[in-house]
């Protein structure tokens, strides 16, 4: 069976990564659970913590989402749900006496807030909101494959035409050569080399 939806029956708002202790907005979030947001609004604006500026800051953006989107009146509802969830702590050190180092922790905190309309009634749906649906999708018809292109054969009877057309290429004139005997000329006559004597030899000559 198809499951049923519920009715809305609240309008919240969160702000995360608040640069604020969670125990600190926490205990500023336990003074406005379950007042009127005119009476949250007294109180926020008369404590002297700094995390309800914080705090106060989410519940205005709770009251101008149900007024926007749901044409809601902001004060005839009241604060039913306002926590405080811890977020990531950041790390950081400070330089103390004989070279040793303090441990600093910077902490964040989610702060959520919703609110609803006295005995629980329903929320009416957003305003304006459009339901987006898939369009149908039209399958494209496969493109008809075209034929395969034939070569255009050229008549034979022309190729043969035009070759006859042509003109017989010139045949060059070359000139005989003369053959003449070359003169020769007379060979110098080679001297015989002289015979190198060691020096041995020419010691022995000398003696």
């Amino acid at each position: 069976m198809p499951a049923v939806e519920e009715p809305r029956t609240h309008v919240r708002a969160e702000a995360r990564y608040v640069r604020t202790a969670p125990r600190k907005a926490q205990l500023v979030a336990e003074q406005i659970r379950g007042r009127p947001v005119p009476e949250a609004r007294t109180i926020l604006a008369f404590m002297t913590r700094d995390a309800a500026r914080d705090v106060e800051k989410v519940l205005s953006s709770a009251v101008s989402n149900a007024e926007t989107n749901h044409g809601l009146v902001g004060d005839e509802l009241y604060v039913s749900v306002a926590t405080v969830g811890a977020g990531p702590t950041l790390k950081r050190w400070r330089a103390r006496a004989r070279g040793r180092v303090a441990r600093i922790k910077k902490r964040t905190c989610h702060i959520t807030i919703a609110l609803a309309l006295p005995d629980e009634q329903a929320i009416p749906e957003p305003r304006g909101a459009v339901v987006l649906q898939p369009e149908p999708v039209e399958e494209e018809a496969p493109k008809p494959r075209r034929a395969p292109r034939k070569k255009a054969e050229e008549p034979k009877e022309e190729v043969k035409a035009e070759e006859k057309a042509k003109p017989a290429p010139r045949k060059r004139t070359t000139k005989p050569k003369t053959t003449e005997p070359k003169a020769t000329e007379p060979k110098a006559e080679s001297k015989p080399k002289p015979k190198r004597t060691t020096t041995r030899k020419k010691k022995e000559s000398e003696t």
